[in-house]
């Protein structure tokens, strides 16, 4: 196995697995973790109806895609929903003037900016479509 073929992979595995253990802690508190986050909005420009669905839907988004990453299932699907749910996340995080939080964030940004534009490595995947990814 290519050396860079292998490298993405354990990439790709890596941030499937960090955002599906996301997903599958925070599902069964899905209603406390909801709130803390609406918590965390209080006093901010963002209104309470833009954030209670998105707060909700985090943890089912993470465990989504976190599975698609680890199963190799349309891996540039994938990781484009998950570069637009940092873009979401870090907007979140700065309209509550949470720098570290959006450090994180871009960090994790950066990784996946990392595995689309080397998506040529991608390899050992169950469904990829490439032509239509």
């Amino acid at each position: 196995m290519d050396h860079k073929k292998l490298a993405y992979f354990f990439a790709r595995i890596t941030l499937g697995v960090n955002f599906s253990i996301h997903g599958v802690v925070r599902i069964p508190k899905l209603k406390r973790f909801a709130e803390g986050i609406m918590k965390g909005f209080e006093g901010t420009m963002l209104p309470e109806f833009m954030v209670i669905p998105f707060a909700y839907a985090i943890p089912i988004l993470e465990l989504i895609l976190g599975l698609m990453l680890l199963l190799g299932i349309y891996t540039n699907r994938a990781l484009a929903a998950s570069a637009i749910l940092m873009i979401v996340l870090i907007g979140g995080s700065a309209f509550k003037e949470d720098w570290g939080a959006v450090s994180t964030q871009m960090l994790y940004a950066l990784f996946i900016f990392f595995l689309i534009f080397f998506q040529e490595n991608n390899s050992w995947s169950l469904i990829s479509n490439r032509k239509n990814n």
